[in-house]
């Protein structure tokens, strides 16, 4: 176990400090910053795309460092051969792919973590549908201090303890959102104490942790790729089986009860379908605790089959 958590230590504070990770994090929370404005223009319910247009931002985001990070944990030190250094010393090569995963979907939690949170401040502003609709200052506001305390936090330790900054800035972030988010369950919109209109649903909350059991099956595979091709290979495929597991249902649905081929792709591609609720918080459906219970179930079965799928791959994998 100490093994186990020290490689994943590791890996998770390597993929903090990758530029791309503070990169695409950065540009998703501009994109959560700007999505009020740009759904205020529909013939119907804006707040309703507003939702959609989040959950399709964090899914995205999610996708992308869960790509990216898993597809660099494995292939770098292929590349660059610092992994003989670490199988040289009495690591197995499945506590070395177990603790690879562990430490990127740790730093998926993280970037999916902070990105929900954003979600919610977005969706609790709502989009100013009418002349009469005022912005929600206190969501503003409390989005500006936690700002402005990141960066300056991040700036002194990397100006005081040579900190990187990238990553002292994720963290920060993830811990002045939790405090933004827990300073807005009780405070409502006209500064008043009010945790019965804090605008924040359940229903949102159950959509992105069905999101997060989809990036982390993608992490699965990321992982399992990386352990026998090249980064761009690993991209090419994880991006392959994302478009195809989204459409699933029609590519291979429809046809498994007469064609063997396509109950065979619809056993081995996942059904990242399940994990998308964006039609249920559209048409206002409830979302029972027992979807979320079977979802994470599928996710559980099809990641440990992924991973078992990595050991084999890597066991086998010259190094020198």
């Amino acid at each position: 176990m100490n093994r186990i958590f020290t490689i994943a230590k590791n890996t998770f504070i390597e993929t903090l400090r990758q530029p791309i990770f503070a990169v695409i994090i950065v540009a998703a929370l501009l994109l959560f910053f700007v999505t009020p404005s740009l759904t205020m223009y529909t013939m119907s319910d804006d707040n309703k795309l507003l939702r959609e247009l989040g959950l399709s931002t964090l899914f995205l985001t999610s996708l992308f460092i869960a790509i990216f990070s898993a597809s660099g944990a494995v292939a770098e030190e292929l590349q660059n051969k610092t992994i003989l250094t670490v199988l040289s010393k009495p690591v197995q090569r499945p506590i070395f792919i177990l603790a690879k995963f562990l430490g990127v979907t740790a730093a998926v939690v993280l970037a999916h973590y902070i990105c929900t949170i954003a979600l919610l401040m977005a969706i609790r502003h709502g989009v100013l549908e009418t002349v009469n609709d005022t912005h929600d200052w206190t969501v503003l506001g409390a989005a500006g201090v936690g700002v402005i305390a990141v960066v300056l936090l991040s700036a002194f330790f990397n100006y005081a303890y040579d900190w990187k900054f990238s990553s002292t800035a994720m963290v920060l972030t993830a811990v002045f959102a939790t405090l933004t988010v827990i300073f807005l369950a009780f405070i409502d919109r006209n500064w008043q104490f009010n945790p019965k209109d804090n605008g924040i649903n359940a229903v949102d909350i159950y959509g992105s942790v069905l999101l997060l059991l989809a990036a982390v099956i993608i992490v699965a595979l990321a992982v399992a790729f990386s352990s026998r091709f090249n980064i761009v290979v690993t991209l090419s495929l994880c991006l392959g089986i994302f478009l195809l597991g989204l459409v699933s249902d029609y590519v291979f649905g429809r046809f498994a009860e007469a064609h063997l081929w396509a109950q065979v792709g619809r056993f081995i591609v996942p059904n990242l379908q399940i994990f998308w609720i964006s039609d249920a918080i559209y048409e206002g459906h409830k979302v029972p605790a027992r979807y979320i219970l079977t979802s994470a179930s599928y996710a559980l079965c099809y990641t440990t089959a992924i991973l078992a799928l990595a050991v084999a791959l890597f066991q086998r994998r010259q190094v020198g």
